[in-house]
């Protein structure tokens, strides 16, 4: 495969290697059946992160062009989709344009209007435009700001919780936010704050990783697993993620703030701990030999990207918003048992003041 990842193009990096591999696969340049490489071996061989290689994976068994094989990695499917003819394509796509224009849409126009209608995030969102993102300690802001900018065309402007009032008080300009962007359990009192400043509040839900549910999946039967985050919320939060795996090897245990005597306690009841990155260092150094510990910084939720996405580009000239549609519901795979996600776990929320 001959692949080549452009740090530079306004194009999402995700979207790039996606395409690529679904081209490989489509013009043969990979067999069917044949495995393909590692997350970590493609993340190395193209100098990216394998959060994003893992989330193209996913994209990719989504779609039907490559599946997992317990214990033996990824491969091409059998069968994988057939997408019309390049040539097909190109013609299908230059009638639309020439359309377009002759209604005095610019290709900006229709590219923005059509994944709007889609209801799918935007490669491009009128350039970039500025987001406040509202988190309860630094690691969290770096970790969520870090996403969203590999994700979206967005600017973030970094605020912590405890300083959220002050900030708003003092900035003249809140008018300029696109939206604010904060954990689910932050929702509340982000929104109140901003009440009036018309800024849309969006709710994101962080996940697991795909590598640590894979990593808990290969665990023997009867494991016990704890959770530690820096804070206590974001613990909570990792545990209703790999909760909702329901991977049946493992037992959890409890979640706890990386500090306290409650830290203690946990290590005490588990034999494998998931932490942040922020809380590996004490984790370790209170876990001892016994305890596993495997290091986790959540994953962003790729529908409730889409959600910002689709805020972003139903506003209008004025600053006003059209209601965000509604998250959907529905099974989160994961390759390590192939279960669904139970209805109505919440993952995202939207909030237009």
């Amino acid at each position: 495969m001959n692949l080549t990842i452009d740090g530079h193009s306004p194009i999402p990096i995700r979207r790039q290697l996606t395409e690529q591999l679904k081209h490989a696969i489509e013009s043969g340049g990979v067999a069917r059946d044949q495995a393909l490489p590692s997350i970590r071996e493609l993340a190395g061989f193209l100098g990216i992160n394998a959060n994003t290689v893992a989330r193209v994976v996913e994209d990719l068994k989504q779609s039907g062009y490559v599946e997992a094989r317990r214990g033996k990695g990824v491969f091409v499917a059998p069968a994988p989709p057939i997408r019309p003819a390049p040539h097909l394509r190109e013609s299908f796509l230059q009638e639309t344009v020439i359309r377009a224009a002759a209604l005095g849409m610019t290709a900006d126009d229709l590219s923005v209007g059509v994944l709007s209608l889609a209801g799918v995030r935007p490669a491009a969102v009128q350039g970039t435009v500025e987001v406040l993102l509202v988190e309860c300690s630094p690691p969290e802001l770096d970790f969520f700001a870090r996403q969203l900018e590999a994700h979206l065309p967005v600017r973030v402007d970094r605020v912590l919780l405890s300083e959220l009032a002050t900030t708003v008080r003092r900035q003249k300009q809140t008018g300029r936010w696109r939206a604010a962007v904060t954990s689910f359990c932050h929702l509340p009192q982000v929104a109140r704050l901003l009440s009036g400043k018309g800024v849309p509040v969006i709710a994101l839900l962080a996940e697991a990783h795909l590598e640590t549910l894979h990593r808990l999946a290969q665990l023997p039967s009867g494991t016990r697993v704890g959770v530690a985050s820096a804070a206590v919320e974001n613990a909570h939060n990792l545990e209703h993620s790999i909760a909702n795996a329901r991977l049946p090897n493992i037992a959890l245990v409890g979640a706890c703030p990386a500090e306290g005597a409650a830290l203690g306690r946990l290590l005490r009841r588990v034999d494998v701990i998931v932490c942040s990155t922020a809380a590996a260092e004490r984790v370790r150094g209170l876990a001892g030999p016994a305890v596993q510990v495997i290091i986790d910084d959540r994953a962003l939720d790729q529908r409730a990207i889409e959600m910002l996405a689709a805020v972003l580009v139903r506003q209008n000239g004025d600053g006003t918003v059209a209601a965000p549609p509604a998250a959907r519901s529905g099974p989160s795979p994961h390759p390590s048992n192939g279960r669904k996600r139970p209805r109505g776990a919440p993952r995202a929320t939207a909030q237009a003041k």
